[in-house]
């Protein structure tokens, strides 16, 4: 929150007049790189501690929950190194969920000096957004998992039984619960984008076709597997929240 504090006291380093010097135009875009350069390697390194300590402290209990949640009976493993690869793969991707708060605040914080002052307010009120509709997505997913696992295993014949390899069990499971935490962050990139007045409901109304078809290849695209019930289990809330979002605009005159 240091930081976000931080970036909501920076002045916008807008473009210099033309009168100033080149030199002094190019060290303009130097700090922007700077600034760039400060928010990727803080993103990182909360992403790398966050997973060294998820990997610690919380992969096994983790690993268990998601078979429970599933309710898969019996999971395995093929390789020797199975158990650690997945250890290492759980560390990483659960390490981004948790890492996400600081990611994002990284985000807001290199965006703001390019706001103006009054939209500069907004920062923190969309920061604290951005962060409850990832949990929230995560959430969503995690309470939808049973149905998610009837709905995909359903399509078997009586005779034969679902016996997973567990690191295609928990790579589709985080995938999926990383996936539906970005989907829901739709209003919120909406209504960014239209209360800087980017784009307008009318727009969005006029394009409806283009972003079904839009979204439709995102869901596609956030979920594992290539079965065609996950992808519309996630379009579904999509479409939603756009419709949703675009409404919000059109009610704000925007």
């Amino acid at each position: 929150m240091a930081l976000l504090d931080r970036g909501l006291r920076r002045r916008p380093q807008g473009a210099p007049p033309p009168s100033e010097p080149a030199a002094e135009r190019r060290m303009t875009v130097v700090e922007h790189l700077e600034d760039l350069r400060r928010a990727l390697l803080v993103s990182l390194s909360a992403w790398g501690i966050a997973s060294i300590l998820t990997g610690i402290f919380v992969t096994r209990p983790v690993i268990h929950f998601l078979i429970v949640r599933g309710g898969v009976d019996h999971a395995y493993f093929t390789r020797p190194t199975g158990a650690f690869l997945l250890a290492v793969q759980v560390a990483i991707e659960l390490g981004f969920v948790v890492a996400f708060p600081v990611i994002s605040q990284q985000v807001w914080w290199f965006v703001s000096p390019g706001l103006h002052k009054h939209e500069r307010r907004l920062v923190l009120p969309l920061f604290v957004s951005t962060v409850i509709f990832f949990a929230v997505g995560v959430a969503f997913a995690l309470l939808s998992l049973p149905l998610f696992i009837r709905l995909l295993t359903g399509f078997a014949p009586v005779d034969l039984t679902y016996l997973p390899l567990i690191d295609d069990y928990i790579g589709f499971v985080l995938l999926l619960v990383i996936g539906y935490g970005l989907v829901f962050e739709l209003p919120v990139a909406i209504y960014v984008l239209g209360r800087f007045g980017i784009i307008s409901s009318r727009w969005l109304y006029q394009h409806r076709l283009a972003w079904i078809i839009g979204l439709a290849v995102a869901a596609n695209f956030l979920t594992p597997g290539a079965d065609p019930i996950s992808p519309l289990l996630m379009f579904i809330p999509l479409y939603v929240f756009w419709e949703a979002s675009t409404l919000l605009l059109k009610l704000r005159g925007r």
